[in-house]
């Protein structure tokens, strides 16, 4: 039992110097991740700081979203929709025009129906249709 104690009391104190080196190495361990997370975030508002200045300069332009990037190519997705939202059996009738905006194309166009036939307003911006609008007869 006495030397199970002396070798605990031998192992301890000869532990006490090797944690006086383990903090230091802890110390500069942790000054380097406090360094990195610090570069991290720092780089994080760089890069949404340049993001919002880009936004401001051309606040329209988003390369590479969505796939829309022709007036064929609008014209289609458009007509698509609109036979979407007219219902099941429902045709394009006539040509469907798609004329240029600043931010990308509004396409018109007739659909038929369950209403019988319905004009259709549709408006591609950035790539993507974001409206489309089926005039019902009165």
């Amino acid at each position: 039992m006495r030397k199970t104690i002396i070798c605990i009391l031998g192992l301890a104190s000869a532990g006490l110097a090797l944690p006086v080196h383990a903090q230091a190495l802890h110390a500069q361990n942790r000054r380097d991740l406090h360094r990195a997370v610090d570069a991290a975030i720092a780089s994080d508002i760089a890069r949404d700081r340049q993001a919002e200045r880009d936004a401001k300069r051309q606040p329209y332009v988003s390369p590479g979203y969505g796939t829309i990037r022709t007036a064929a190519a609008a014209r289609n997705a458009c007509a698509a929709k609109a036979r979407e939202e007219a219902g099941p059996g429902a045709k394009i009738l006539g040509r469907v025009a798609a004329s240029t905006m600043s931010t990308g194309w509004e396409v018109e166009g007739e659909v038929s129906g369950g209403r019988g036939s319905v004009p259709f307003v549709c408006s591609v911006r950035n790539g993507s249709v974001s409206g489309i609008m089926l005039h019902a007869p009165d």
